[in-house]
């Protein structure tokens, strides 16, 4: 077997674990990737493989200072293959990767930025303004989308990759008002104090008992998500930039995101009881009509973030909507 052969064998291998990482961890995402094309299909699922790698060191029962040191490991190992340095060939995931940086023009560097929001959830960062929340889902949901518009391609990157970032926004959003219970339980608060204290309510860290009976936290998840369709109307702009299978996949992940979160809003109690998702059938239905060329409807009455902030007497980030598992990534 010549070395060509053997270094295109290693990388199939590294492929089909990564692919076996996402059927198996990416419940949502899994049902986009599977529209794309297959060198653009195995291209997002390594870089979903080393996202999902991340952000199990920031979830895991590791002690924070073990948990740092495993999230400094992994920054050295993505600005290695950023270098020009190949994967380890003992690491699928980082040969699989290293792989698809050299066939799609994959910003790497925006792993970094990932990393830093796993370091703010491994500190314990709380956010006292919308501002702050903001910086945190670019960090971790919008590096995934411009990690992602590196393997779908786009005519324009200027333009597309705002977009693509503002869409990461959204759909992290939507993971915080899906997890409240969940991240409460693990110590971590994730709704701004600002909004918190607007709405009369507080949530403490490790307390999850009768959120449910909360009508302050249920008038503050119907707020935070009127922001995320905001966000979701500026990064749906983002399809028309795309080929049309890579356009059928985004609108796939989004759309999921997007029914899941009106899910939560019709029944903020139900939320707060436990997590919410959709069942497989509404998944592959969404996948058909992106595949098709349908895009999802976003509720009449969301508007723009910056709109709803200024009417509120918060704040709204510059690059908001003008008019939120990838950790985001799950």
């Amino acid at each position: 077997m010549t070395a060509k052969a053997t270094s295109e064998a290693d990388a199939s291998a590294a492929y089909r674990h990564c692919e076996q990482v996402t059927r198996t961890q990416a419940r949502n995402f899994s049902y986009g990737i599977a529209l794309l094309p297959r060198r653009k299909r195995q291209a997002l699922c390594a870089v979903y493989a080393f996202a999902r790698r991340v952000d199990d060191i920031g979830d895991g029962t590791l002690p924070a200072a073990d948990k740092l040191a495993a999230l400094a490991d992994a920054r050295a190992s993505v600005a290695a293959l950023r270098d020009g340095a190949p994967g380890s060939a003992a690491d699928p995931v980082l040969v699989a990767l290293a792989d698809a940086a050299g066939r799609f023009a994959i910003p790497l560097d925006a792993f970094g930025e990932l990393i830093d929001g796993c370091e703010a959830d491994v500190s314990g960062f709380s956010y006292s303004t919308f501002a702050e929340l903001e910086h945190y889902c670019r960090c971790v949901a919008g590096s995934i989308g411009r990690l992602s518009l590196g393997v779908f391609g786009t005519s324009d990157v200027s333009v597309a990759a705002p977009l693509a970032d503002d869409l990461g926004v959204a759909l992290q959003l939507t993971n915080i008002l899906r997890d409240i219970r969940e991240d409460l339980g693990n110590g971590r608060v994730y709704l701004p104090a600002e909004d918190l204290k607007r709405f009369g309510t507080e949530l403490l860290p490790g307390r999850i008992d009768d959120l449910a009976g909360d009508p302050g936290l249920a008038d503050v998840i119907r707020f935070e998500a009127q922001r995320a369709f905001g966000w979701y109307t500026t990064g749906m702009r983002l399809l028309p930039l795309l080929d049309r299978r890579s356009a059928a996949s985004a609108g796939a992940m989004a759309g999921i995101y997007l029914r899941l979160l009106e899910q939560i809003v019709a029944d903020p109690a139900a939320a707060l009881r436990q997590r919410q998702s959709l069942p497989g059938k509404a998944k592959a239905m969404v996948a058909v009509r992106a595949l098709a060329g349908i895009p999802e409807r976003i509720p009449a009455s969301a508007g723009s973030s910056a709109a709803s902030d200024s009417a509120a007497g918060g704040s709204s980030g510059s690059g908001g909507p003008a008019g939120p598992d990838l950790g985001g990534t799950a």
